[in-house]
């Protein structure tokens, strides 16, 4: 059922096509923003697996694309192939926008984000039962600043940091 606090307009999911077909139409309600919509997709029953961490239910999954959509307004995800074997479907994605919002406690930076992620949606009689979200978190944080380029010097430095501490505490465990 819709949430009465969104006015806006649903455009139902399309009948009679393929669950490849339905996860299409789905990425396209994302980039319009049109969560109601996509509320008729969800049941309270479904389970979406982010990494970073579980939604369960419509109101849950619905919240996180609110959060995701303030912190990300220009979000655009493209599908890059879609492949379906019963009703597993399987989507190569890739994600651009700019943070500017807070996301996941991160604070927006206004910097570009520009990655690629696969999903792997399970679907039952036109509905989400699970969809798997994957993507390189930590090229999303490098993208953001929140870490250092791979192979710069502060990449290099933290990485020698982070060794030494795993040479002290290894010996420490064996003594």
């Amino acid at each position: 059922m819709p949430d009465p606090r969104h006015t806006s307009t649903t455009t139902a999911p399309p009948r009679d096509v393929s669950d490849a077909e339905l996860v299409r139409w789905a990425i396209g309600r994302l980039n319009a923003k049109d969560i109601d919509s996509l509320r008729t997709f969800w049941t309270a029953n479904s389970v979406v697996h982010f990494p970073t961490g579980t939604c369960r239910g419509t109101a849950d999954i619905a919240a996180y694309f609110e959060q995701v959509f303030a912190a990300v307004p220009d979000f655009d995800l493209e599908i890059e192939s879609i492949a379906q074997s019963g009703g597993d479907v399987f989507v190569h994605w890739h994600l651009t926008g700019r943070h500017v919002g807070p996301l996941f406690g991160i604070a927006g930076t206004g910097r570009r984000i520009d990655f690629e992620g696969i999903e792997h949606f399970v679907i039952a009689d036109g509905k989400v039962v699970t969809n798997t979200v994957r993507y390189d978190q930590m090229e999303f944080a490098r993208q953001i600043k929140m870490l250092p380029l791979d192979g710069s010097i502060a990449d290099r430095a933290m990485k020698a940091v982070f060794n030494a501490k795993t040479r002290v505490v290894g010996i420490a465990r064996r003594g």
